[in-house]
Protein backbone atom coordinates (compact mmCIF):
# COMPACT_ATOMS: atom_id res chain seq x y z
CA UNK A 1 0.00 0.00 0.00
CA UNK A 2 1.42 3.42 -1.28
CA UNK A 3 1.86 6.21 1.51
CA UNK A 4 0.87 9.33 1.40
CA UNK A 5 4.32 10.70 0.57
CA UNK A 6 4.39 8.28 -2.59
CA UNK A 7 1.27 9.45 -3.74
CA UNK A 8 1.88 12.76 -3.38
CA UNK A 9 5.22 12.51 -5.05
CA UNK A 10 3.61 9.86 -8.02
CA UNK A 11 1.34 12.63 -8.76
CA UNK A 12 3.17 15.71 -9.23
CA UNK A 13 5.50 14.02 -11.54
CA UNK A 14 2.41 13.13 -13.50
CA UNK A 15 1.03 16.85 -13.16
CA UNK A 16 5.32 17.73 -14.73
CA UNK A 17 4.96 15.42 -17.36
CA UNK A 18 1.82 17.17 -18.28
CA UNK A 19 2.62 20.46 -18.43
CA UNK A 20 6.57 19.61 -19.50
CA UNK A 21 7.89 22.67 -22.24
CA UNK A 22 3.99 24.24 -21.79
CA UNK A 23 3.24 27.60 -21.29
CA UNK A 24 0.30 27.48 -18.14
CA UNK A 25 -2.05 29.84 -16.58
CA UNK A 26 -1.94 30.07 -12.66
CA UNK A 27 -5.07 31.05 -10.81
CA UNK A 28 -5.79 31.29 -7.03
CA UNK A 29 -8.60 32.08 -4.81
CA UNK A 30 -9.29 31.60 -0.96
CA UNK A 31 -12.18 30.47 1.16
CA UNK A 32 -12.95 30.26 4.39
CA UNK A 33 -13.06 26.48 5.98
CA UNK A 34 -15.43 25.22 8.87
CA UNK A 35 -13.02 25.81 11.06
CA UNK A 36 -12.49 30.02 10.02
CA UNK A 37 -9.51 29.16 8.94
CA UNK A 38 -7.86 31.04 5.47
CA UNK A 39 -7.75 28.74 2.76
CA UNK A 40 -5.86 29.59 -0.42
CA UNK A 41 -5.86 26.94 -3.22
CA UNK A 42 -3.26 27.08 -6.30
CA UNK A 43 -4.74 26.20 -9.96
CA UNK A 44 -2.61 25.60 -12.89
CA UNK A 45 -3.47 24.80 -16.67
CA UNK A 46 -1.74 24.78 -19.96
CA UNK A 47 -2.52 26.99 -22.55
CA UNK A 48 -3.66 25.29 -25.66
CA UNK A 49 -4.35 26.66 -29.38
CA UNK A 50 -7.79 25.77 -29.99
CA UNK A 51 -9.14 24.00 -26.78
CA UNK A 52 -8.99 24.10 -22.99
CA UNK A 53 -5.71 22.17 -21.90
CA UNK A 54 -5.76 20.17 -18.09
CA UNK A 55 -6.26 21.43 -15.03
CA UNK A 56 -4.76 20.20 -11.72
CA UNK A 57 -4.91 21.73 -8.46
CA UNK A 58 -0.81 22.44 -7.74
CA UNK A 59 -1.08 23.44 -3.67
CA UNK A 60 -3.37 24.08 -1.23
CA UNK A 61 -2.30 26.16 2.12
CA UNK A 62 -3.52 27.66 5.49
CA UNK A 63 -2.86 31.69 5.84
CA UNK A 64 -2.30 33.01 8.68
CA UNK A 65 -3.82 36.12 6.95
CA UNK A 66 -4.82 37.07 3.41
CA UNK A 67 -2.75 40.28 1.98
CA UNK A 68 -0.73 40.56 -1.50
CA UNK A 69 2.35 39.53 0.25
CA UNK A 70 1.24 36.64 1.44
CA UNK A 71 -0.51 35.53 -1.64
CA UNK A 72 2.49 36.66 -4.18
CA UNK A 73 4.85 34.41 -1.69
CA UNK A 74 2.11 31.56 -2.44
CA UNK A 75 1.65 31.65 -6.00
CA UNK A 76 5.88 31.96 -5.99
CA UNK A 77 6.18 28.64 -3.94
CA UNK A 78 3.53 27.03 -5.57
CA UNK A 79 5.61 27.09 -8.98
CA UNK A 80 8.98 26.52 -7.24
CA UNK A 81 6.79 23.01 -6.05
CA UNK A 82 6.36 22.38 -9.66
CA UNK A 83 9.44 23.04 -11.18
CA UNK A 84 12.17 22.18 -8.29
CA UNK A 85 15.15 22.88 -10.45
CA UNK A 86 14.10 25.98 -11.19
CA UNK A 87 10.97 28.16 -11.68
CA UNK A 88 10.77 28.64 -15.52
CA UNK A 89 9.58 32.40 -15.03
CA UNK A 90 8.91 33.08 -19.43
CA UNK A 91 6.38 29.87 -18.96
CA UNK A 92 4.18 31.21 -16.98
CA UNK A 93 1.83 33.59 -18.97
CA UNK A 94 -1.58 34.01 -17.35
CA UNK A 95 -2.33 34.45 -13.77
CA UNK A 96 -6.15 34.57 -12.56
CA UNK A 97 -7.84 35.90 -10.18
CA UNK A 98 -11.18 37.41 -8.71
CA UNK A 99 -11.36 41.19 -8.50
CA UNK A 100 -9.62 42.04 -4.81
CA UNK A 101 -7.92 45.42 -4.24
CA UNK A 102 -5.06 42.78 -2.64
CA UNK A 103 -5.35 40.52 -5.81
CA UNK A 104 -4.76 43.44 -8.60
CA UNK A 105 -1.41 44.21 -6.18
CA UNK A 106 -0.42 40.55 -6.17
CA UNK A 107 -0.32 40.89 -9.77
CA UNK A 108 1.56 43.41 -10.07
CA UNK A 109 4.23 42.41 -7.49
CA UNK A 110 4.39 38.69 -9.63
CA UNK A 111 4.80 40.86 -12.83
CA UNK A 112 8.06 42.12 -11.21
CA UNK A 113 9.46 38.22 -11.46
CA UNK A 114 7.32 36.55 -14.18
CA UNK A 115 7.88 39.59 -17.00
CA UNK A 116 5.74 37.69 -19.57
CA UNK A 117 2.83 37.40 -17.33
CA UNK A 118 -0.52 39.12 -17.91
CA UNK A 119 -3.21 39.35 -15.23
CA UNK A 120 -6.62 38.84 -15.71
CA UNK A 121 -9.64 39.27 -12.91
CA UNK A 122 -12.91 36.87 -13.14
CA UNK A 123 -15.27 38.36 -15.60
CA UNK A 124 -17.58 36.62 -13.83
CA UNK A 125 -16.82 37.99 -10.54
CA UNK A 126 -16.74 41.56 -12.59
CA UNK A 127 -20.66 41.09 -13.50
CA UNK A 128 -21.74 39.74 -9.87
CA UNK A 129 -20.21 43.18 -8.73
CA UNK A 130 -22.43 44.81 -11.37
CA UNK A 131 -25.32 42.80 -9.96
CA UNK A 132 -24.44 44.05 -6.21
CA UNK A 133 -24.41 47.51 -7.35
CA UNK A 134 -27.84 47.09 -8.99
CA UNK A 135 -29.15 45.59 -5.32
CA UNK A 136 -27.81 48.45 -3.31
CA UNK A 137 -30.00 50.47 -5.90
CA UNK A 138 -33.19 48.80 -5.12
CA UNK A 139 -33.60 48.98 -1.59
CA UNK A 140 -37.05 47.60 -0.98
CA UNK A 141 -36.79 45.33 -3.55
CA UNK A 142 -33.67 43.86 -1.40
CA UNK A 143 -35.78 43.90 1.61
CA UNK A 144 -38.26 41.68 0.10
CA UNK A 145 -36.25 39.09 -1.52
CA UNK A 146 -34.62 38.46 2.11
CA UNK A 147 -38.22 38.31 4.04
CA UNK A 148 -40.04 36.50 2.09
CA UNK A 149 -37.57 33.46 2.19
CA UNK A 150 -37.53 33.90 6.18
CA UNK A 151 -41.20 33.44 5.78
CA UNK A 152 -41.43 29.90 4.71
CA UNK A 153 -38.00 28.81 6.30
CA UNK A 154 -38.03 25.72 8.87
CA UNK A 155 -42.20 26.78 8.60
CA UNK A 156 -44.02 23.39 7.67
CA UNK A 157 -47.77 25.18 8.23
CA UNK A 158 -46.70 28.50 5.99
CA UNK A 159 -45.24 26.13 3.64
CA UNK A 160 -48.35 24.31 2.86
CA UNK A 161 -50.76 27.24 3.06
CA UNK A 162 -48.39 28.45 -0.08
CA UNK A 163 -48.37 24.63 -1.89
CA UNK A 164 -52.45 24.71 -0.81
CA UNK A 165 -53.08 27.76 -3.14
CA UNK A 166 -50.16 27.87 -5.33
CA UNK A 167 -49.19 24.13 -6.29
CA UNK A 168 -47.49 25.24 -9.44
CA UNK A 169 -45.13 27.24 -8.19
CA UNK A 170 -41.51 27.26 -6.64
CA UNK A 171 -41.09 28.33 -3.38
CA UNK A 172 -39.49 31.64 -3.06
CA UNK A 173 -36.05 31.51 -3.52
CA UNK A 174 -32.97 32.85 -1.55
CA UNK A 175 -29.60 34.59 -2.72
CA UNK A 176 -26.72 32.67 -1.91
CA UNK A 177 -23.86 34.82 -1.31
CA UNK A 178 -21.14 32.05 -2.59
CA UNK A 179 -23.44 31.47 -6.05
CA UNK A 180 -22.83 34.92 -7.71
CA UNK A 181 -25.97 36.29 -9.72
CA UNK A 182 -28.42 34.66 -7.55
CA UNK A 183 -30.19 37.40 -6.40
CA UNK A 184 -30.62 38.58 -9.44
CA UNK A 185 -32.60 34.78 -10.04
CA UNK A 186 -34.59 35.65 -6.94
CA UNK A 187 -35.92 39.28 -8.63
CA UNK A 188 -36.60 37.15 -11.92
CA UNK A 189 -38.79 35.30 -9.41
CA UNK A 190 -40.66 37.68 -7.49
CA UNK A 191 -41.50 39.55 -11.18
CA UNK A 192 -42.99 36.15 -12.51
CA UNK A 193 -45.31 35.01 -9.60
CA UNK A 194 -45.51 38.59 -8.16
CA UNK A 195 -49.47 38.71 -7.42
CA UNK A 196 -49.47 35.49 -5.86
CA UNK A 197 -46.83 35.57 -3.79
CA UNK A 198 -48.76 39.24 -2.38
CA UNK A 199 -51.89 36.80 -1.82
CA UNK A 200 -50.22 33.97 0.22
CA UNK A 201 -48.41 36.52 2.32
CA UNK A 202 -51.99 38.35 2.31
CA UNK A 203 -53.04 35.45 4.37
CA UNK A 204 -50.48 35.30 6.83
CA UNK A 205 -50.79 36.41 10.51
CA UNK A 206 -48.19 39.42 10.30
CA UNK A 207 -48.29 39.22 14.38
CA UNK A 208 -46.53 35.58 13.70
CA UNK A 209 -43.28 36.75 12.77
CA UNK A 210 -41.14 39.91 11.75
CA UNK A 211 -40.75 38.74 8.11
CA UNK A 212 -44.33 38.72 7.60
CA UNK A 213 -44.92 42.11 8.79
CA UNK A 214 -41.67 43.44 6.58
CA UNK A 215 -43.14 41.55 3.55
CA UNK A 216 -46.44 42.96 3.63
CA UNK A 217 -45.03 46.35 4.07
CA UNK A 218 -42.70 46.56 1.41
CA UNK A 219 -44.98 44.34 -1.37
CA UNK A 220 -47.41 47.05 -1.14
CA UNK A 221 -45.06 50.14 -1.85
CA UNK A 222 -45.74 51.73 -4.53
CA UNK A 223 -43.37 51.34 -7.68
CA UNK A 224 -42.14 47.70 -6.42
CA UNK A 225 -43.88 46.02 -9.22
CA UNK A 226 -42.47 48.58 -11.81
CA UNK A 227 -38.84 47.85 -10.00
CA UNK A 228 -39.45 44.47 -10.60
CA UNK A 229 -39.80 44.13 -14.09
CA UNK A 230 -37.33 47.26 -14.98
CA UNK A 231 -34.91 44.97 -13.38
CA UNK A 232 -35.72 41.92 -15.09
CA UNK A 233 -36.00 43.62 -18.08
CA UNK A 234 -32.28 45.47 -17.69
CA UNK A 235 -30.86 42.87 -15.66
CA UNK A 236 -31.20 39.77 -16.52
CA UNK A 237 -28.45 39.44 -19.06
CA UNK A 238 -26.23 39.28 -15.75
CA UNK A 239 -27.09 36.29 -14.41
CA UNK A 240 -27.40 34.72 -17.63
CA UNK A 241 -23.87 35.78 -18.45
CA UNK A 242 -22.59 34.65 -15.30
CA UNK A 243 -23.82 31.24 -15.65
CA UNK A 244 -21.95 30.89 -18.93
CA UNK A 245 -18.50 32.49 -17.88
CA UNK A 246 -18.88 29.69 -15.41
CA UNK A 247 -18.83 26.42 -17.70
CA UNK A 248 -16.25 24.41 -17.50
CA UNK A 249 -13.47 24.14 -20.09
CA UNK A 250 -15.25 26.68 -22.43
CA UNK A 251 -12.97 28.49 -24.99
CA UNK A 252 -11.29 31.89 -24.94
CA UNK A 253 -13.40 33.03 -27.74
CA UNK A 254 -16.27 32.11 -26.40
CA UNK A 255 -15.89 33.72 -23.29
CA UNK A 256 -14.76 37.09 -24.62
CA UNK A 257 -18.55 36.76 -26.83
CA UNK A 258 -20.03 36.54 -23.72
CA UNK A 259 -18.76 39.51 -22.70
CA UNK A 260 -18.67 41.48 -25.79
CA UNK A 261 -22.40 40.81 -25.85
CA UNK A 262 -23.40 41.75 -22.67
CA UNK A 263 -21.47 44.98 -22.76
CA UNK A 264 -23.22 45.66 -25.93
CA UNK A 265 -27.18 44.97 -24.12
Amino acid sequence: MQSYDDCYNEMMEKIRQRVFDRKIWVSLDETTDAEGRCIANVIIGTLEEDTAGPIFLLNTEALEKTNHSTVSKLVDKSLSILWPDGIRHDDVLLFLSDAAPYMVKCGKSLNALYSKMVHVTCAAHGLHRVSEEVRNQFGTVDKIVANVKKIFKKAPSRIQIFKNYAPDIPLPLEPIITRWGTWINAVLYYCKYYEKICDVVNMLDSNDALSIKVSKKNLVKEHVQNNLVYITSNFKVLSESILKLQTKNMPLAESLSIVTIFKHN
